[in-house]
């Protein structure tokens, strides 16, 4: 059985092979886009934009998890992120709030968003988990090992796959427990988060691994340092905004692991790269 918020997704699809989330950062710090949409106008703007492009959804965020972010207050975050959920959702536009917060995630719902999108998978918030189950909504499990400021103190494995498969299903498991059900569940790898870049290389190349646990997945590679730094000499680092190529590739293989969705910021690449597989008939059937 299928969520109904996640079958109206497929149903929607106008392509082949994963969802593409679109990224909207209401943030002034984010590594990637920091203050470019911090305005709630600019903000919303910039989700009609990435909707046009061939966004499914839209992922809406006032929190910066790169590494060594500070956390704004709760009270901030809300301000930030409900009008334009509520502004794109009013539009028809499927929105993911982006948040580790209770009260973030209930006041984005309740203004119109669909999906609960938490980094920490129900972790840093310890109401979390009694409001997926008394919302029903769908919550996307990403693998995390603890917040940006001390996050790749933890990137510490001996078979990086099966360990974030192993907890992943730990996350499951307690959030069943809680009172989620199976359909709700959408599970993410966490790149970049507790990772190294060659963690993260592994799990691309194990991402069947993932995808065998039996749920959805989302990946979220998006312009991350790993892609920023792969071919290139040390210090010599492609700039945030020119790595949509590399995004798109990674992307591409997602699509060929039957990914649910990808996370991106530039939506026009990763929509031509997952047209260009399905084109080579390269998607699983």
């Amino acid at each position: 059985m299928t969520h109904a918020v996640l079958e109206r997704l497929a149903t929607r699809a106008t392509r082949p092979g994963p969802l593409v989330m679109g990224v909207v950062n209401v943030t002034p710090d984010s590594f990637s886009d920091g203050g470019r949409w911090i305005e709630t106008e600019a903000a919303i703007d910039h989700g009609r934009e990435l909707v046009a492009a061939g966004a499914d959804v839209i992922d809406v965020g006032g929190e910066s998890t790169r590494p060594g972010a500070e956390r704004p207050s709760a009270q901030e975050e809300r301000r930030r992120v409900v009008p334009v959920v509520a502004a794109l959702a009013q539009e028809g536009v499927v929105v993911s709030v982006d948040t580790m917060r209770t009260d973030v995630a209930r006041a984005a719902l309740e203004a119109g968003g669909a999906i609960i999108n938490d980094v920490s998978g129900g972790l840093a918030d310890p109401q979390m988990p009694a409001l997926v189950a008394e919302s029903g909504a769908p919550f996307v499990v990403m693998h995390w090992r603890g917040h940006s400021h001390d996050m790749q103190s933890k990137a510490v494995y001996d078979d990086v796959v099966a360990e974030v498969c192993a907890e992943l299903r730990e996350r499951v498991s307690a959030l069943r427990e809680a009172g989620a059900t199976a359909e709700q569940l959408v599970l993410d790898p966490g790149i970049g988060f507790s990772k190294t870049a060659e963690h993260n290389w592994e799990l691309l190349a194990g991402l069947e691994g993932v995808v065998d646990l039996g749920y959805p997945v989302l990946l979220g590679t998006s312009r991350k340092g790993f892609l920023g730094r792969v071919g290139r000499r040390e210090g010599d680092e492609r700039s945030l905004d020119a790595r949509a190529v590399a995004t798109a590739i990674t992307s591409a293989r997602a699509a060929r692991a039957s990914v649910w969705s990808v996370r991106v910021h530039d939506v026009t690449a990763t929509v031509d790269a997952i047209d260009v597989t399905a084109a080579m008939g390269e998607l699983p059937a």
